[in-house]
């Protein structure tokens, strides 16, 4: 029987506790060594698994070893190089921009601030977070990504539907230490079993708390349409 708790701040617990049993080591899946490629590994994960873009990046990162590098590369020679990576041509303009902005206007370094990395074209706030969370141990915000905002709907812990609107939906909701290991907890739940179209609901520690769960409910909360 899958039913919410009382409030959503006591469901936020209840699914973090569960969460942590589950994944207890659970972190960031993109490869980097440094800030700047984790920049662009990030940039690059948009709208794409990051086991491709780990694939795509253990040859970029050889290739292309400095803000400089980057900044200097032609656009159309760095758009084959992560051919098959998605919207590859509109993100090897956005690498090459950045980099051209973080070495002209940041001193080579990439900047540590969500005002300075989200004027980097190509850089929301998503990917700002990112950043600053695992390149400069500033946690100011939640990642949302289509795992986050998937489960936070279908949990019934929020009903916007906008990522940006959704972290400020979360921040008051999750104590300010479990920010930045709720995104991990919850893409790692996301693709291990709540996945976007057949969610193993049978073998999920979360069903029990969620209203969304097809063993008794009829209607995905996260798409807001009837299990098919």
């Amino acid at each position: 029987m899958g039913t919410r708790l009382d409030s959503r701040e006591t469901q936020v617990l209840e699914v973090l506790d569960r969460l942590y049993e589950e994944y207890p080591d659970t972190t960031i899946s993109l490869n980097f060594s440094n800030r700047l490629e984790l920049l662009i590994a990030v940039m690059l994960s948009a709208q794409c698994t990051d086991e491709r873009v780990n694939k795509e990046t253990e040859h970029l990162f050889e290739k292309y070893e400095t803000v400089e590098d980057y900044a200097d590369a032609d656009v159309d020679e760095l758009s084959e190089d992560i051919g098959s990576i998605t919207y590859h041509n509109s993100k090897a303009d956005y690498v090459v921009s950045s980099a051209r902005t973080i070495r002209d206007e940041h001193g080579g370094e990439v900047p540590d601030t969500m005002d300075e990395l989200t004027e980097l074209k190509g850089v929301g706030r998503k990917t700002a977070n990112v950043v600053l969370q695992h390149g400069h141990d500033i946690v100011e915000g939640i990642v949302v990504d289509t795992h986050v905002q998937r489960l936070s709907r279908r949990l019934g812990i929020t009903e916007e539907t906008a990522p940006e609107k959704i972290e400020t939906d979360l921040m008051p909701l999750v104590p300010e230490d479990d920010w930045q290991q709720l995104t991990h907890l919850f893409i790692s739940h996301g693709r291990a079993t709540c996945t976007a179209r057949n969610p193993d609901c049978a073998e999920c520690v979360l069903e029990g708390i969620c209203p969304s769960s097809k063993l008794d409910g009829d209607v995905d909360l996260a798409s807001g349409e009837a299990w098919s």
